[in-house]
């Protein structure tokens, strides 16, 4: 990695700074939505479409 630090600031790239990995929260936001979305759309058909 080319990072330097300049008066006690790292300074890297734009490149190197956009290079961060996702964590666990994303992955949980992620999941948590998506049963979410599922849960909604399962609650609209039962109510409106069950015959």
């Amino acid at each position: 990695m080319a990072t330097t630090r300049e008066d006690r600031h790292i300074v890297e790239t734009a490149t190197e700074a956009r290079q961060g990995e996702p964590g666990p929260s994303v992955a949980a936001l992620l999941a948590i939505s998506t049963g979410l979305a599922i849960l909604i759309l399962a609650v609209i058909w039962f109510v409106f479409f069950r015959t």
